[in-house]
């Protein structure tokens, strides 16, 4: 009788060891969280991978929530946005966080991708850790433009418009796969039901599965640190890195205040400005759908505002689509673009560090130029700051050659 109680999991026979004959559990924690060893020096820059995870969990819990109440339909859809917003109980806060939590996701994993240019996490041996993240921000960017139409408002319905519009320009095959994606000869009914499906269904899976395979490609390889040392080649007597520190509770307890600080700037922006001046939530969008009236200026939401700006800076539409494609698509090629011998920033020479910078001026421009009219001064502007954007990536294999780099130490660099 003893026996069979301690099988089932009873304090004699002990409810983990019941768990770990049948499912990994324990030792999938030792490998992931309190023996997966991480660099002691990880800096503010390190917060931003697990903050994105955090603002997944809202986005998703969010969107089931929302789910409850929206139609997706061409009839009902503002309508039920507004219903969500004004009759459902706590339906406002709901809304508001996922719209807010868009734009914040945006925020994140852009900032997670610079510390990536920082310290150069994208090179050996982590390429395969860059290229799946890539293609996350790729999804996330799909999966953000198919919630954009969803409240069927007015800068909603013609911002896919002009979006789905662009594939027409894709020789041959352009018009016919523009009337796959709209589901018909015009946006409508079912256009706003195949975006619906790809939100809250395909894209979501897709998301969750590539940062499933992220993360576990990075604990494969091991984290990189601001001094791009591998911690793997010193270890003492017991295998454990001279550097490293277990994630948990060293690194989880770092992760906790971050947390902490980015809810209290995440729901302040929530209650006090969800609209953020137009920029989170476009004012046309409190308007519905009309397909017989234009907005006098179409701009998508910020995040894609850089991307869009190169668009426009070209006047031919074909090659204005190509250049949109290869400014989304070009970073994933820096583990090649980049010849550099040293991976962080700290080693790295002028050049190098000047080229970033401008970069990030570049961005930034691109991003303003994108919610601006395109007319005069701002077209030309676009056009230089988009020849700059390009020029970072197609001359880095000649300046980071190059580049004169410091001496890397032996050991990560640690200040207590």
């Amino acid at each position: 009788m003893a026996r069979i109680e301690a099988e089932v999991g009873t304090p004699q026979g002990g409810l983990m060891k019941w768990i770990d004959d049948r499912f990994p559990f324990t030792s999938t924690m030792k490998y992931h969280v309190t023996e997966y060893y991480a660099s002691k020096n990880f800096n503010i820059w390190y917060v931003f991978g697990v903050l994105s995870f955090v603002v997944l969990i809202i986005q998703l819990l969010t969107g089931i929530f929302l789910t409850m109440n929206y139609k997706p339909s061409a009839a009902e859809a503002f309508a039920s946005v507004e219903y969500i917003m004004r009759d459902v109980e706590w339906g406002w806060l709901i809304r508001y966080m996922h719209s807010t939590g868009a734009s914040f996701f945006f925020v994140v994993v852009y900032l997670h991708m610079f510390r990536a240019m920082l310290y150069g996490s994208y090179k050996k041996p982590r390429e395969l850790i860059w290229i799946i993240g890539m293609l996350i921000f790729l999804v996330l960017m799909a999966e953000a433009f198919a919630g954009y139409l969803l409240p069927w408002g007015q800068m909603s319905y013609w911002g896919a418009q002009v979006i789905i519009s662009l594939f027409g320009a894709i020789p041959v095959i352009g018009d016919g796969l523009v009337e796959i994606i709209r589901g018909d000869y015009n946006i409508s009914d079912i256009t706003l039901n195949r975006f619906f499906a790809l939100h809250v269904i395909l894209l979501p899976l897709a998301l969750i599965g590539l940062v499933f395979v992220h993360i576990v490609a990075l604990h494969e390889v091991g984290s990189n640190n601001p001094d791009g040392i591998d911690i793997k080649e010193k270890k003492d007597e017991n295998g454990v890195p001279l550097d490293g520190v277990a994630f948990h509770p060293y690194h989880t307890s770092k992760d906790l205040v971050a947390i902490i600080i980015f809810l209290m700037i995440f729901f302040s922006v929530v209650f006090f400005a969800p609209e953020m001046g137009g920029y989170f939530l476009e004012y046309a969008n409190f308007d519905p759908a009309n397909v017989r009236a234009t907005p006098e200026h179409i701009a998508p939401v910020w995040y894609f505002t850089p991307f869009y700006a190169v668009l426009r800076a070209v006047p031919d539409k074909l090659w204005g689509f190509i250049l949109f494609g290869l400014s989304v698509i070009l970073p994933l090629f820096l583990p090649w673009l980049d010849r550099s011998r040293v991976r962080s920033i700290r080693y790295r020479g002028w050049m190098y560090k000047m080229a970033l910078t401008l970069f990030v001026i570049t961005f930034v421009a691109l991003g303003w130029l994108g919610v601006q009219p395109a007319e005069g001064i701002y077209v030309l502007l676009a056009r230089i700051f988009t020849v700059l954007y390009f020029a970072f990536f197609l001359l880095m294999p000649y300046y980071t050659s190059i580049d004169k780099t410091k001496p890397v130490p032996e050991r990560v660099v640690y200040n207590g």
